[in-house]
């Protein structure tokens, strides 16, 4: 499984290889067309196009990873065919094939497959409307050029809110003539309202491009990466909410253009949105301007750490003493049903603050004792306290909203809640340091505080959309910095600031991705370039292949990353391979937590035996991919028990060989 481009949505990767068969298996599309026509309802239905499919795949287990993925599009292509004639004869007359691949930096042999596969498909889609779908970003010209030479499609999409510069190409390299244009104006991954008015300037400008039976209003992407329905928000601040626009509203947003397009504008509902665009732009709660100064004055430093990372590692290992290869894990452990109902029963104020303190103090306790039990070296208090790693944080913080069900589809039936950020965000007061040491002194050992990172924060939330990301990420840093400040002052000589999604917002287009990484790099150094030599910072990220921005997770400059490997089949070690010098503390995972099955002693050692091949003994760490909170204890104990085994066992030989 990996995310859906830029989003926090899951799709798994088709795995290929040459001799597979390709046949038509599920019926999907065709079911829930006809479900659909039943209730009187004709539909588009929509099919990712064959060519993005083939570009998202990748060679399978025990195939050459050179092999041509593409030479497989003809097999495809007869799947899709049947597809096409089973959607026609159910009364099909629209169809659309969803083709993102297309705003990527593609060379000419790819974009050459989109001319070849919808040449090959023209005979199936006679007598059909077919629209190409594109969203996230710019379509590049010679992508432009390209899909709009092909004289099977009826119709062509793109987003017009990520894609800043596309109405521009449509103007410039012109569109052809007689064929649709499905302009994306309305945002489909943010909940905030629709501009109407300057939307509806941009629109006529296009109008006057395409002609006026051939514009189409529509949203910039399918809505399932926004909440569904404002109205279920009963306790959302009024005029806050008056801002905001989840999925039901942006179908309204689209009709209200369309007509207005028409020329039948509904005054009312345009007033009311240029009344809340308004409210917006000149509330108070939005702008903070001592949050602006202290983000404006970060921009005058680069914030690294005075010393170097070798240095500090020593100063820090006279004052830690740990083992070569030390054990720790990443953050969570188990979140039990008696723990969720505890959280549940206190927000809904059924139990005392005291009674809640007392339980969360009693799973602590027994998290500690636990590592204990097992001779972790660095430990974690669990995290007993927190729903989720970005809500917990953004409920503390000041800029930040929150909804009661606007969820969002993750994965499966697995939804995510992200917060709001609508304006200028500060830290009130200390927001885990409580917990933190409350942990610390059950233990003599290190005792890690556990902080999620700016970007992370800022790419896991709905921001806003009122200034440039990074402005309000390093609003976050600030308030991050902060904290680490009041820990490491609180006796925490280990803090951990993850930036799990911190890949996850890389643009898609090269040409934007050193801006993007240079200020989330800076966002992570803001967070701690202030503690002393002997606090050690680490970091863990997740979901992500690390090996294209290993140079910008160095200039992080943190003294231990831990990150997943063992769910990636160790395609991290591949960059240590090919010869990239890491300096700093490193914890590639050494088992897949995604998983309930429990890892052998062997099997572990076996893997830190192959990160030994290519990194030095004194900078590994040995922990899981990430956190726990998703298992039970009857696979945790083991599974860490034999983590630490394994380590030990390797420390043995390793002793034993000099």
């Amino acid at each position: 499984m990996t995310k859906w481009f830029d989003t926090n949505y899951h799709f798994i990767v088709p795995e290929l290889g040459p001799n597979m068969k390709f046949t038509y298996s599920s019926h999907k599309a065709i079911s829930e067309y006809k479900e659909a026509k039943a209730l009187g309802i004709d539909t588009v239905p929509v099919l990712i196009g064959p060519v993005t499919y083939v570009l998202l795949s990748k060679p399978a287990k025990g195939v050459n990873k050179s092999f041509p993925l593409l030479s497989l599009l003809g097999s495809i292509l007869h799947v899709y065919k049947e597809v096409i004639a089973e959607l026609k004869a159910a009364g099909a007359s629209w169809i659309q094939f969803d083709e993102p691949s297309l705003v990527m930096d593609l060379d000419s042999h790819q974009l050459d497959a989109f001319t070849k596969a919808y040449s090959e498909l023209e005979s199936s889609l006679s007598d059909l409307n077919v629209l190409i779908e594109t969203y996230f970003a710019d379509v590049p010209v010679e992508a432009y050029r390209t899909i709009t030479g092909l004289s099977a499609i009826s119709a062509f999409g793109f987003d017009l809110v990520r894609g800043t510069k596309t109405a521009d190409v449509i103007k410039s390299a012109g569109f052809p003539s007689g064929k649709y244009l499905f302009a994306g104006i309305v945002d489909g991954r943010n909940i905030w309202a629709n501009d109407l008015a300057s939307s509806l300037t941009i629109l006529k400008d296009l109008e006057a491009v395409v002609g006026k039976d051939k514009l189409v209003v529509s949203t910039s992407c399918s809505l399932m990466h926004t909440a569904v329905d404002l109205v279920n928000e009963t306790k959302l601040d009024g005029e806050i909410k008056s801002w905001l626009a989840f999925a039901a509203q942006k179908v309204v947003e689209v009709n209200a253009l369309s007509k207005a397009l028409a020329g039948q504008t509904e005054e009312v509902f345009f007033s009311a949105n240029a009344a809340a665009q308004s409210s917006r732009k000149s509330s108070p709660r939005v702008t903070n301007a001592e949050v602006q100064k202290a983000a404006a004055a970060l921009k005058d430093s680069d914030h690294r750490r005075a010393t170097n990372v070798g240095i500090r590692l020593d100063t820090q290992q006279k004052k830690l003493n740990l083992p070569i290869l030390p054990t720790t894990t990443t953050g969570s452990f188990p979140q039990t049903v008696e723990l969720r109902r505890v959280r549940r029963e206190y927000k809904a104020k059924k139990i005392s603050e005291e009674e809640y303190v007392k339980a969360i103090e009693e799973e602590i306790s027994k998290v500690v004792k636990l590592q204990e039990e097992l001779d972790l070296d660095v430990l974690v208090h669990g995290e007993p306290e927190r729903n989720d790693m970005v809500e917990y944080f953004g409920e503390q913080l000041s800029g930040f909203a929150f909804t009661v069900n606007g969820w969002v589809q993750s994965y499966g039936s697995r939804c995510v809640k992200p917060p709001i950020i609508y304006g200028d965000v500060s830290r009130p007061k200390a927001m885990t340091v409580f917990w933190s040491s409350t942990a610390q002194s059950m233990t003599s050992r290190p005792m890690k505080g556990m902080l999620t990172g700016p970007v992370t924060i800022l790419n896991w939330s709905f921001v806003r959309n009122d200034q440039p990301r990074h402005e309000t990420c390093y609003q976050i840093a600030f308030a991050i910095k902060k904290e680490v400040e009041d820990l490491e002052a609180a006796g925490i000589q280990v803090i951990q600031i993850d930036e799990a999604a911190l890949r996850e917002g890389l643009p898609l287009r090269k040409s934007e991705q050193a801006f993007y990484l240079d200020w989330a790099v800076h966002s992570f150094r803001i967070t701690n370039c202030s503690v002393k030599d002997t606090t050690q910072i680490h970091t863990h990220m997740c979901y992500s292949n690390f090996n294209d921005i290993i140079h910008s997770i160095i200039s992080m400059d943190s003294d231990v990353i831990t990150l997943e490997n063992s769910r990636s089949d160790e395609k991290l070690l591949s960059v240590f391979r090919e010869g990239v010098k890491y300096g700093a503390g490193i914890g590639p995972g050494v088992y897949d937590i995604h998983s309930p099955r429990i890892p052998t002693t062997e099997e572990i050692a076996d893997r830190i035996n192959k990160m030994l091949a290519v990194l030095e003994v004194n900078i590994l760490w040995v922990n899981p991919d990430c956190g726990l909170k998703t298992r039970k204890y009857t696979e945790v104990k083991p599974a860490l028990t034999n983590m630490v085994a394994a380590a030990k066992l390797l420390r043995s030989q390793l002793a034993s060989a000099k």
